[in-house]
């Protein structure tokens, strides 16, 4: 795509593709979309020559002002194009009706994610006669004010029948890791999701290097057998939680609710500040459990 000039209600955008100059007001434009939910750097952001891969952006004058990103959405979900927007909302339909102009052969779908109070994606979306398809949440949970105690007790019944909780050795027998990929795979199975919150598939190797590099998982055991899991990630100060399961023989029990405090206890202790967590809004589960634990849900 050449430079080409736009005219808008707004004013006049230069569009043009991505360079690896402008890494530095995108990841600032993109962090700003957010509202700093999380920040991206510009590390973040690289020329590529994938045709599946594309980034604009909008400047006006000398300054980058919007960005448009359009990629395959994730391998679980072949069929689409995900559509990311930041910036000055005005470019928004420049930018992606450019995009539209030159889109890959093979999908059928095009899917945008946005947070209902993230409002220029908002407004954007319902113009240009996008719907709301899926409902996901997130939430977050301030690790200085949790407290471990109050859940001693529901600890002290468990252990009566006999559960007990252990952050998983990375030097665990390959037993173990064999149980733990199979309790995975039947949370996958199990859990309702949306293409927003279904992960990429991995194999009994990719899942297990993934938590030798660069995570937490606890488990849950009943008689020496693992029944339930949980990861984190630690990013700074802050950790992520995902792949709650809890083996369809074991629910209702609270296990999951213990064998997640136990976690995060954990990330107190290593003195992170803050966790985070989300799925979808059918997943009422997992939501109950953290309320329980004390996550306050942000905007859909």
């Amino acid at each position: 795509m050449t430079d080409s000039h736009t005219h808008s209600a707004a004013g006049t955008f230069t569009l043009r593709p991505f360079q690896n100059a402008d890494a530095p007001a995108v990841a600032r434009i993109v962090t700003d979309g957010v509202r700093g939910q999380w920040a991206a750097l510009p590390e973040h952001f690289w020329e590529t020559a994938d045709p599946l891969r594309r980034r604009l952006v909008a400047s006006s004058g000398s300054e980058v002002v919007a960005t448009a990103h359009l990629l395959p959405f994730a391998e679980g979900t072949p069929d689409a194009l995900r559509l990311d927007l930041a910036g000055d909302g005005a470019a928004f339909t420049p930018l992606y009706l450019a995009l539209l102009a030159d889109l890959p052969p093979g999908f059928s779908r095009l899917l945008g994610v946005t947070r209902e109070d993230f409002g220029e994606q908002m407004d954007f979306f319902g113009a240009a006669g996008f719907r709301n398809a899926w409902q996901s949440w997130g939430a977050h949970l301030d690790l200085s004010s949790f407290d471990f105690a109050a859940f001693r007790p529901l600890e002290e019944c468990l252990f009566l029948s006999g559960y007990e909780v252990e952050r998983l050795s990375k030097d665990a027998p390959e037993a173990d890791w064999s149980a733990l990929y199979a309790l995975h795979e039947r949370g996958l199975a199990d859990a309702p999701r949306n293409p927003t919150t279904t992960p990429d598939p991995l194999s009994a190797a990719d899942l297990r290097q993934m938590i030798m590099r660069e995570e937490a998982a606890f488990v849950m055991r009943w008689r020496g057998e693992i029944v339930a899991l949980t990861r984190l990630t630690p990013r700074g100060d802050k950790i992520d939680s995902e792949n709650t399961v809890t083996h369809p023989h074991h629910r209702s029990r609270g296990l999951a609710t213990l064998v997640k405090a136990h976690a995060l206890e954990w990330a107190r202790a290593t003195r992170h500040t803050h966790a985070g967590t989300g799925g979808t809004v059918l997943n009422l589960p997992m939501l109950r459990v953290n309320s329980r634990l004390g996550y306050r849900v942000e905007r859909l």
